[in-house]
């Protein structure tokens, strides 16, 4: 799995121009699953996630996580994040997972990130066309591959 982290001010997500999920302070949160994936990267991200140390305590230090300052996700599906751009010039997709892999991955990662925030989790909707608007906070951005831990 990979994913790119932002934390925001806030964040939204619509589909045919009405917002579907939406946030105030916390994560956005852009999910890609590949084929090698499965639950143990569904587990060690969303722990990752919950309890990354990029708010600032009282002295302006990245010293706190998202449960910490009680902040929100929200999750948005991206195949994309998988892009092989190694020959020509447009990507090919050949590590993106199909739907019938990556769909439960995507949920189990909502409802385990819910749970373990828990609030609710909004997202976009899987496969679909959306427009995401955010107000980057920072600007903090993260990128995180499950087979690539550093």
């Amino acid at each position: 799995m990979r994913v790119v982290i932002q934390r925001v001010k806030e964040a939204s997500v619509s589909i045919d121009n009405k917002i579907v999920g939406q946030i105030g302070n916390g994560l956005l949160i852009l999910l890609g699953v590949e084929e090698a994936d499965g639950m143990e990267d569904v587990e060690w991200l969303v722990k990752k996630v919950a309890l990354m140390r990029i708010f600032g305590d009282d002295e302006g230090v990245m010293n706190r996580s998202v449960m910490d300052v009680g902040g929100e996700a929200l999750v948005v599906s991206q195949f994309t994040l998988f892009a092989s751009t190694k020959k020509g010039n447009r990507p090919s997709w050949f590590r993106a997972a199909r739907h019938e892999h990556s769909v439960p991955l995507y949920e189990a990662f909502v409802k385990q990130l819910s749970d373990t925030l828990g609030k609710p989790v909004p997202t976009g909707e899987f496969g679909a066309d959306m427009q995401v608007a955010l107000v980057n906070d920072g600007p903090v951005t993260i990128v995180m591959d499950t087979k690539n831990k550093e």
